[in-house]
């Protein structure tokens, strides 16, 4: 499967805007091949703390997702702050706090989430997100993908947890370019350590609130090498994913036996 990561801007808190900007994109990354279009961690509003920037399930961003699914037959996926339906009494009503949500809109019209399970505390995410529960892994196509978002890249256990089942780790950010380095080494660590494919999709451009990002996007083979790399400006980074080569890696060097 050729998987596309969309390293974009994003306007900030206006999905509207977004949505425009963003179609040509998708449609782009199809128009090379994408089955699968990839695009950041809250694609649709920045990394937004402002109360009330919370929609429901199914809302606009979600939809999003789905018309691209739908118009070109293929997968989309990216974040977005999510109230959650039936959500209990600790957030009902009208503060319910969102979960930073990645929606996986499929070419049939099903949808699936995974809600982030680390809020980045250091930015105050955890007073404004709900933490998911658990790691969530999708068969596409052939491929077993596990999404992750931005912070969880940091907490190598949960992806060592997902491991045997996983093919693709899907990491939509908005990951600041003082720390360009971490987001690097990461993605190729959590490749190497799980022999797995991991496409990082990194914004750019300067959010609302000032922080600087340069995208440095990017998707790393099971054995670490970097298939492709996009750094600093809007563009479609692209590659081809094979669950036989994470097979083939895994049965050539049995490294995930040993692990305890």
């Amino acid at each position: 499967m050729r998987i596309a990561a969309v390293q974009h801007d994003i306007v900030w808190e206006d999905r509207a805007a977004n949505f425009e900007r963003l179609a040509p994109q998708v449609a782009r990354a199809v128009g090379a091949g994408a089955e699968l279009v990839l695009l950041t961690e809250t694609f649709s509003t920045g990394f937004s703390m402002t109360p009330g920037i919370g929609e429901p399930e199914g809302g606009p961003s979600s939809r999003f997702l789905a018309d691209q699914a739908a118009e070109h037959g293929v997968w989309v996926a990216g974040t977005c702050p999510e109230i959650a339906d039936g959500t209990g009494a600790e957030g009902a009503g009208s503060g319910a706090l969102p979960y930073n949500s990645f929606v996986l809109a499929g070419p049939d019209g099903t949808t699936q989430r995974y809600r982030k399970l680390h809020p980045f505390t250091h930015a105050g995410e955890h007073e404004r997100f709900r933490a998911g529960e658990k790691p969530v892994t999708v068969q596409v196509g052939g491929l077993r993908i596990t999404p992750f978002i931005c912070y969880d890249l940091r907490f190598a256990d949960v992806f060592w947890r997902a491991a045997p089942e996983t093919d693709v780790y899907l990491v939509p950010a908005n990951w600041p370019s003082p720390r360009r380095l971490h987001w690097q080494t990461l993605l190729q660590a959590r490749a190497i350590e799980n022999q797995a494919y991991v496409v990082g999709c990194n914004r750019v451009g300067t959010a609302g609130d000032g922080t600087e990002h340069v995208g440095d996007s990017r998707i790393v083979s099971p054995m670490g090498e970097l298939l492709a790399t996009a750094a600093g400006v809007e563009t479609v980074v692209l590659a081809d994913v094979d669950a036989a080569e994470v097979t083939a890696t895994r049965d050539r060097l049995r490294f995930l036996a040993d692990r305890h």
